[in-house]
């Protein structure tokens, strides 16, 4: 039988009351604050007031190496959330907010999917509580600051042709990418090349994800660096007097948003930071909450487990100082047989009626990327389970693939129905990672802060992606001397780098070997507290397709929202 569409089963969902699944976490009233009927902000004070409650276990989901239309990670998280709570063990979810720009140009919603989202979709998607707009509100504040220092004289001596900071929108527009600023008259400003990436990428996004508190965001965003001088010494947001108005700006922003999946498991959705170029984790605070309301925590890192779940152990664990208890690698038949090499799958296009034979040959011919990624989460000494993500269109034989290549590797394995289940059909997934998370925990660091930031670099290139090496382009090793001599040189690392493949190249599938890795660019985040390496081209502003979702979203007579998905 079919399953009706993601807002059809949202829209028919029995949702309760929100005060009463703030209740079941242990939640009073004076630590809420409503927003319409169904959501809610979290205070932070929850943080020290839940502090005496059993710690619950801590999962991460994560992934192989996607296709580009993702392989349901989220809907795994939501499903394997409400799982766990069906088998009698209470679980909160913990997921990103959705960026309105990939809503609706072609990636759809980040909501979860079938009968394993988080309600209601329509508000997560477009605009929740408005946060995704404070964070918007607060880079581009930051912004304007900038160009009126330039304007009224520059005494700080910023460097106009060294300015890093760029502007936000919350949209997909390619036309933004890259625009010049300042034209016309003398009193429109100081005319500079400047440009636009979408709110998700801005650095503002990521340091509210990885804030522990108010005083913590408010130190945070003072280390902002938003250029340099001609000498080369970095300008921050505290020398521009901006750090104090850009806190109050995100004061409620930081407050983490209640809503509640399908079968009413409490979802904490919070910030919503980029998977290439910043960590791809939903919030350090939601996750501190979310710990002392329940059984299990489930949250999601984007991406491959070498992208998100590798940022998620070394910077969002590193600054929380949390340990993860158990990590899930989600596997589909479908992305490994596109890792065979023999399927060519195009985002917005239809996949080729040749995936969906039966074929557990490609599967197997795969598989190496699937070993990679569950050694990588050993590789922290998490313990992995593989969860078969099922598809309609799967055989039975290709399943089976999968399993003798989990049990090969030593984890666990489950295939799980939750996007037409919901947690009956991820009953099976949340008892293995329930036996998973019951293991003693040998979570470890990848690097310890001290090693260089070439040191750290190389440890991620070669253990977690499989490189020979890194090789820097002279301007990347001169921003790595910059740095060391700044003082960043004890930040973590983030690594861009394209998703679609363990390497820097994203059209060498499978775990590739014999290649190394190219850093042209190195770039400091140093309010969210990293440094990024760039290795390959990174799109920060998308845009739109010829036939995005936007063009399909109506109102129909009954003022009920279609077309979102």
């Amino acid at each position: 039988m079919a399953v009706p569409s993601n807002l059809d089963i949202a829209q028919k969902a029995s949702l309760k009351p929100i005060e009463d699944v703030a209740g079941a976490m242990g939640l009073g009233s004076h630590l809420l604050e409503p927003y319409g009927r169904n959501v809610m902000k979290i205070s932070l004070d929850a943080i020290e007031e839940l502090a005496d409650r059993p710690r619950a276990k801590y999962v991460v989901v994560s992934a192989i190496t996607p296709t580009p239309l993702g392989e349901g990670k989220t809907t795994t998280t939501v499903g394997l959330g409400q799982g766990l709570t069906r088998i009698g063990k209470p679980a909160v979810v913990a997921i990103r907010q959705a960026s309105m720009g990939p809503a609706l140009g072609i990636k759809g919603g980040a909501a979860g999917g079938g009968y394993s989202q988080v309600l209601p979709m329509e508000k997560l998607n477009l605009h929740l509580t408005g946060d995704m707009h404070a964070v918007t509100a607060a880079h581009n504040q930051l912004a304007a600051m900038v160009d009126s220092h330039l304007f009224h004289g520059n005494q700080l001596g910023l460097d106009p042709d060294n300015i890093t900071w760029r502007r936000v929108l919350d949209v997909n527009d390619r036309a933004l990418r890259n625009i010049v600023i300042g034209l016309g008259g003398r009193a429109d400003g100081v005319t500079r090349q400047t440009g636009f990436d979408i709110t998700a990428a801005s650095e503002v996004m990521a340091t509210l994800a990885l804030t522990t508190g108010l005083d913590d965001l408010r130190s945070r965003l003072g280390r902002i660096v938003v250029g340099y001088t001609h000498d080369g010494e970095p300008v921050t947001a505290e020398a521009l007097r901006a750090a104090g108005v850009m806190t109050v700006l995100l004061r409620e922003a930081i407050k983490p948003n209640l809503l509640q999946t399908c079968e009413n498991t409490p979802a904490l959705v919070h910030c919503g930071p980029f998977g290439n170029i910043a960590t791809g984790n939903s919030s350090v605070v939601a996750d501190l909450i979310a710990l002392h309301a329940g059984e299990f925590v489930v949250t999601e890192a984007g991406f491959g487990a070498d992208m998100g779940a590798e940022r998620f152990f070394n910077i969002k664990c590193r600054t929380s100082g949390q340990a993860p208890d158990a990590g899930v690698v989600v596997a589909t038949v479908r992305a490994l047989k596109a890792h065979s090499g023999k399927y060519r799958i195009v985002a917005g296009r239809p996949l080729p009626p040749e995936l969906f034979d039966e074929n557990p040959d490609d599967v197997a011919t795969g598989a190496a990327n699937l070993r990679k990624q569950i050694d990588n989460m050993r590789l922290h000494g998490v313990s992995p389970v593989v969860a078969i993500n099922a598809f309609p269109t799967d055989h039975r034989s290709e399943y089976r693939v999968i399993e003798e290549i989990a049990a090969e590797m030593g984890a666990r394995c489950a295939v799980s129905t939750h996007f037409a289940e919901g947690g009956a059909g991820a009953a099976e997934l949340a008892e293995a990672v329930a036996e998973a998370a019951a293991e003693p925990s040998q979570f470890r660091l990848l690097y310890p802060d001290e090693a260089t930031l070439p040191e750290k670099i190389e440890t991620i290139a070669t253990k977690v992606y499989g490189a020979d090496g890194v090789t820097y382009s002279p301007q990347a090793k001169a921003s790595l001397e910059t740095y060391r001599k700044a003082g960043f040189g004890q930040l973590p690392i983030c690594m861009a780098k394209t998703h679609l493949s363990l390497s820097s190249d994203p059209t060498l599938k499978g775990a590739p070997t014999g290649w190394t890795l190219p850093v042209r660019e190195v770039r400091a985040s140093v309010g969210a507290g990293f440094v990024y390496p760039i290795c390959g081209e990174m799109r920060t502003m998308p845009g739109l397709g010829s036939d995005p979702a936007a063009a399909h979203i109506d109102i129909d007579e009954h003022g009920q929202t279609v077309g979102l998905f």
